[in-house]
């Protein structure tokens, strides 16, 4: 072999090594420098800071409870017919030895609330439905019919004063007393004594009225010496015979139904002085319901 051929020959050799070397190096990667700093003089390098990451902070989950809200029904409200009549007070066991009285009421002749009372001092506000039940001793009957009548006005100046005796408590002309004007008063004579438990009176209910100072009294003698008072309405003592402490009120086809307790008499007065439209005193019929002495 010839030198130019060894020569040749060792080049190549050299060639395929350094190729190698080259292809070794490209297949690796240097780590990345860090960065370095200078202090006094010298290089250091910067060390990185752990990271610290915080730490989480769950927040507890509160369910919150689930509350349904129902719609309320708003209550059914029927309106009133226009037939409806107010309800009479509920029916009561009846006491023991009592019974109901059995009043005949007239025909009403006017209905609604009054419109022409103006200024009555102390007036009973209507009841707006029947009056209830009125109990009394049993054998407690009608003692005034028919009974005779006497008074202050002995002339009327209409009808007569047996009338308020004689069972008509219609409203109807020619079915009233009328007396003259101020106090006035009638007297029914039961021409025995009775224990006397209610008495009732019309004065006029042909329309809506007031009358003034009615006075209601029993006695046993015609005289009145031992009266005793069973309503009075005189609040300021017109009459002289003391306050009352009853309440003025509209005449209606009830009649005025006053408790007599069973006070013990013969003799039933009533007084007036008036009324709201006039100064004249009317009666229509006047019921005293008792029981005979024992």
């Amino acid at each position: 072999m010839s030198k130019r051929s060894m020569v040749q020959g060792g080049t190549g050799l050299i060639v395929l090594l350094v190729a190698a070397i080259v292809l070794s190096s490209c297949g690796k990667q240097e780590p990345a420098k860090k960065p370095t700093s200078t202090v006094n003089g010298q290089k250091t390098q910067k060390v990185d800071a752990p990271k610290v990451e915080a730490p989480k902070v769950e927040t507890p989950k509160v369910d919150t409870p689930k509350t349904e809200v129902k719609p309320v029904d708003a209550p059914k409200t029927e309106a009133p017919k226009p037939e409806d009549k107010p309800a009479a007070d509920a029916p009561q066991a009846v006491p023991a030895g009592m019974e109901v009285l059995p009043f005949e009421l007239p025909k009403p002749m006017f209905v609604g609330t009054p419109t022409n009372i103006v200024g009555v001092p102390n007036l009973e506000k209507p009841r707006g439905k029947p009056r209830p039940p009125f109990y009394a001793p049993k054998g407690t009957v009608l003692v005034s019919k028919g009974k005779p009548v006497t008074g202050s006005d002995n002339e009327p100046i209409m009808g007569e004063l047996e009338m308020i005796t004689d069972g008509d408590k219609e409203a109807a002309d020619g079915s009233y007393v009328e007396l003259g004007p101020f106090k006035q008063f009638v007297t029914i004579d039961l021409e025995a004594e009775y224990e006397i438990y209610a008495v009732v009176v019309w004065h006029f209910h042909k329309q809506a009225r007031v009358y003034f100072d009615v006075i209601v009294q029993t006695s046993t003698d015609k005289d009145f010496i031992d009266a005793k008072t069973i309503f009075n309405n005189d609040l300021d003592n017109t009459s002289g015979m003391g306050v009352g402490e009853d309440p003025h009120y509209v005449e209606t086809s009830e009649g005025r139904l006053i408790d007599a307790k069973g006070v013990k008499g013969r003799f039933v007065r009533l007084y007036s002085t008036g009324n709201n439209a006039n100064d004249l005193n009317h009666y229509i019929e006047v019921e005293v319901w008792g029981k005979p002495l024992k």
